[in-house]
């Protein structure tokens, strides 16, 4: 069901040349028609996750949340430190609607300019872990051999350590900031990545339509370019956006103990260390940072929910 138009006999290959546009409209449609079986086109992908409501509504929600959070400078009422000494822990007010802290500082501005730092944050550490996992997922599982054994065994020395202890252990060793402790979180994450894409490579890589590739000569590069990678989109979304969400709550924790972003910076994870300290007087210091934290990460895990709906096989096959 997977072969590619271009397999066959020799006078396959060379029709093309000899018949002119006719054959290759064949070709065309043919290639076409296998595309689609291997892996859905954009409006049959959308028609299935926009049946999946709460995805829809996670996606929604976590747009709205990025937007503000980028438009921050110029949405925000008042500055991240900028401080109102007489209207401290005043709670909700005209002035201050989410309230201000125990400096006096603006809760809602402070947690606009907070979620730009901490989405940018994760996706620093994602980014990385996907530099760093992705093509060497798919140049083990498409060369084999020694290459895909060294990879697998150097995946499972840095998946052995322990994520946030790890973290912290290089933050020791460099001190505090946002840069070292994403940095470090991304090679952690990597190792996930490297596993979801070379299994998923491996599994292409015994497909005829590669097999027909490598024989008639292409090469190894544009194979995994063009043929493999398209063909493992599936899983590997999936994996991204739950890294999305494991990397917002191992940022969050790190601000909150001190050893990421680093104050006067704003983000979610150190205000809700912050609001720790005035818990019993202000409750709601803490419960505005925890609950976009929760938002967004839950946000993350039902998008990675619709997209497995949406992209798996096992929804392919049922798809009319």
């Amino acid at each position: 069901m997977s072969k590619e138009p271009t397999t066959g006999t020799g006078e396959d290959h060379a029709a093309p040349a000899v018949n002119g546009p006719t054959e290759e409209l064949t070709h065309s449609a043919g290639s076409n028609e296998s595309s689609a079986y291997r892996s859905p086109g954009f409006r049959r992908f959308w028609r299935r996750f926009r049946g999946n409501k709460l995805a829809v509504v996670a996606l929604i929600v976590l747009i709205v949340i990025i937007i503000i959070s980028m438009l921050s400078p110029w949405l925000a009422p008042y500055g991240p430190g900028e401080i109102d000494v007489a209207n401290r822990l005043s709670g909700s007010t005209p002035q201050h609607w989410l309230g201000t802290d125990s400096l006096g500082r603006d809760t809602l501005s402070r947690l606009m300019f907070g979620g730009r730092t901490s989405l940018a944050a994760t996706g620093m550490a994602v980014g990385i872990a996907i530099v760093i996992g992705v093509p060497v997922g798919l140049l083990s599982g498409f060369v084999g051999g020694k290459v895909d054994w060294l990879f697998g065994r150097i995946a499972d020395v840095v998946m052995t350590f322990p994520g946030i202890v790890l973290t912290i252990a290089v933050i020791a060793a460099t001190g505090p900031g946002l840069v070292p402790a994403m940095t470090t979180l991304g090679v952690i994450y990597s190792p996930r990545l490297f596993r979801i894409v070379r299994s998923a490579t491996l599994s292409v890589r015994q497909e005829t339509y590669i097999e027909a590739s490598i024989s008639i000569g292409t090469p190894k590069m544009r194979i995994i370019r063009q043929r493999v990678l398209p063909n493992i989109l599936s899983p590997l979304l999936v994996q991204i956006s739950l890294l999305l969400a494991a990397a917002l709550l191992a940022a969050a924790a790190l601000s909150l103990l001190g050893l990421g972003v680093v104050p006067p910076t704003p983000s979610w994870g150190n205000i809700l260390g912050r609001g720790f300290v005035d818990i019993r007087s202000t409750p709601t210091l803490v419960i505005y940072p925890g609950a976009l934290i929760a938002i967004v990460s839950i946000a993350f895990n039902l998008i990675g929910d619709g997209l497995r709906d949406s992209l798996g096989r096992e929804t392919r096959k049922g798809d009319k």
